[in-house]
């Protein structure tokens, strides 16, 4: 049985993906604490790269579309368990060599106060065609 708080969640999750669809940094930060951090898929450490603090998570959010113009997020699936959240979707996006990337990806999400506090995120490394 999914409780309210559950439900305001996934409906949080939901906004979450559009805001990455339609390019909407500000969205995408109204969805996030002031103490948010975001884990990339690629870096030189254990958890790919580590952005801490409002400024540095917006700004690698915001690369995400100078890396890919045309980024999407499709093929959404939510789910939360207690204070843990899943995003599943395919990512794609062209690169400005011209080569395109598509993969599955996953964020787990820890959610605080009705925000999203930390994504972490995995894609699947497939290589660019």
């Amino acid at each position: 049985m999914t409780t309210q708080n559950e439900s305001a969640d996934i409906q949080l999750l939901k906004t979450f993906n559009d805001a990455w669809n339609h390019h909407d940094i500000d969205a995408l930060m109204a969805c996030m604490t002031d103490t948010c951090v975001f884990h990339a898929v690629a870096g030189p450490d254990v958890l790919g790269r580590t952005f801490e603090g409002r400024d540095a998570v917006r700004a690698a959010f915001a690369s995400a579309w100078e890396n890919f113009p045309d980024a999407s997020w499709t093929e959404g699936v939510h789910f939360v368990t207690g204070n843990r959240g899943v995003s599943e979707s395919t990512f794609r996006g062209t690169k400005a060599d011209g080569s395109r990337v598509e993969a599955r990806m996953v964020d787990v999400f820890t959610l605080r106060d009705g925000k999203i506090e930390v994504k972490n995120a995995f894609r699947k490394d497939r290589p660019a065609f």
